[in-house]
């Protein structure tokens, strides 16, 4: 087939047919749109925004009449401060570059504070998202250094780096919150996550050492009290039992003595009744006690001053 002859073939009917066909083709390819299942679609006519779709197969107008824009929004997007993980894994890598200077911020007792953070974020508007902030991104990762820098500045350097890390992660994620709602980003804080807290590289040598300095002294202090508290329970308890060793010697002496003196006014109140039976049953009661004790025994005669033989039927 010569140039002729396909010439004679290309009539305007056929013309307009693959025209038309061309057009349809067209018509379909941009009139029909997927949105994933994490997604949500925002559709404007004319750059005006009409619709909202949700996952699955949809119609919207072609040519260009009616857009579809496409939001992830239960993605969860992560925004690192200090720092960039280049690969995770069991083996995390990071970017070797510095970025200290989103790091470095100053505390409320004028010394800095190496702070790495991490903001998790989703997005909640679409249509804010899509058309209040020119880059959300950009003004997430702006407003969050703001806000960290504050909280930071009204904290010691010690609270810092030790106590008060998981308070300064609230405070600073409920007014980043605050904040992205003020600006309508159309952006959720998922969490905010302080990574690693340190010194500058260049203190780190005398901060480990002032940290290791009171570590010792809270030792030293620990030890006291467990002394205290082992030394001074005992004593406590040694000088309870002698006292109450001292009360009861002082209650027997005081009852025996209470006795004696009973024993001796009953006594009394019958030598007054028979003077001379008492006498005498008093004798013989000191005497039962005593001769038992005694080896020899002798008798003396009252008249003649010299003992009288007795009979040694022990012997």
């Amino acid at each position: 087939m010569d140039l002729t002859d396909f010439l004679r073939l290309i009539t305007p009917k056929r013309i307009l047919i693959i025209v038309l066909g061309i057009i349809v083709l067209i018509s379909l390819s941009t009139s029909f749109y997927t949105v994933e299942a994490d997604e949500i679609a925002v559709v404007l006519l004319f750059g005006k925004s009409v619709r909202k779709t949700d996952p699955g197969l949809h119609f919207k107008l072609p040519f260009g009449i009616e857009k579809a824009h496409k939001v992830q929004v239960r993605k969860v997007f992560k925004e690192e401060f200090g720092f960039r993980t280049l690969k995770a894994g069991i083996r995390t890598e990071y970017d070797p570059r510095d970025f200290s200077t989103e790091s470095l911020l100053l505390t409320a007792d004028l010394s800095i504070a190496d702070v790495e953070w991490v903001v998790q974020y989703k997005i909640k508007d679409p249509e804010k998202y899509l058309f209040s902030v020119r880059n959300p991104k950009f003004a997430l990762r702006d407003l969050s250094e703001a806000v960290m820098s504050r909280v930071i500045g009204d904290r010691t350097v010690t609270e810092v780096l030790t106590v008060g890390r998981i308070e300064i992660a609230t405070e600073v994620e409920q007014h980043l919150q605050t904040l992205l709602d003020l600006y309508e980003t159309g952006l959720d804080v998922a969490t905010v996550t302080l990574q690693d807290v340190n010194p500058p590289d260049k203190v780190k040598p005398s901060y480990n050492a002032v940290n290791e300095a009171k570590q010792e002294k809270d030792r030293l202090i620990n030890e006291a009290w467990r002394d205290y508290n082992q030394s001074i329970p005992k004593s406590k308890g040694l000088a309870s039992q002698q006292i109450s060793e001292a009360q009861g010697y002082a209650l027997k002496r005081v009852n025996e003595a209470q006795g004696d003196a009973d024993k001796f006014n009953s006594i009394r109140a019958e030598y007054q009744k028979a003077k001379e039976v008492t006498r005498q049953r008093l004798y013989l009661e000191t005497m039962q006690e005593i001769l038992p004790k005694i080896k020899e025994i002798y008798v003396i005669d009252s008249n003649t001053n010299t003992p009288i033989p007795i009979l040694q039927l022990k012997e």
